[in-house]
């Protein structure tokens, strides 16, 4: 079987308190672990989305309007939709596995992947990453 769900690539969750967010697969996992006997991958995904910026706002008022929220979470294959959309992004670093194991570093790999979404959608790159989905 073709493996399509990679690493820098975008998914849309489908279940839970996040469903209908963007997210980016880390790491992945096919064949699942010992705790978890079903495929998974290591996703960040945005919890919130930017606001719509306006040249003419202040640059405080910008900077406000720019920023996301992050969330770091192992999702099951099956909640996951793949779409076409391979993102250029390099979090290995700075999420991995371990972040998951106690709460301040989940926090700090979260504070620093949004920093990174920040500079990614000031950069205006992958306009359709940063957008609500619509129904």
């Amino acid at each position: 079987m073709v493996k399509f769900l990679k690493p820098n690539k975008a998914v849309v969750i489908l279940q839970g308190r996040y469903a209908r967010r963007k997210a980016v697969i880390v790491r992945n996992f096919d064949e699942g672990t010992r705790d978890r006997p079903y495929g998974y991958c290591l996703v960040s995904r945005l919890a919130k989305y930017p606001h719509k910026v306006i040249r003419k706002d202040s640059a405080k008022k910008q900077a406000n309007k720019s920023r996301v929220k992050c969330f770091i979470k192992l999702a099951n294959y099956n909640h996951n939709m793949p779409t076409r959309s391979t993102l250029d992004v390099d979090l290995k670093d700075l999420v991995t596995l371990d972040c998951l194991q106690s709460r301040y570093k989940k926090v700090t790999a979260t504070k620093e992947t949004k920093v990174w979404f920040e500079k990614w959608f000031k950069t205006g790159k992958n306009r359709w990453f940063f957008t609500k989905m619509r129904f």
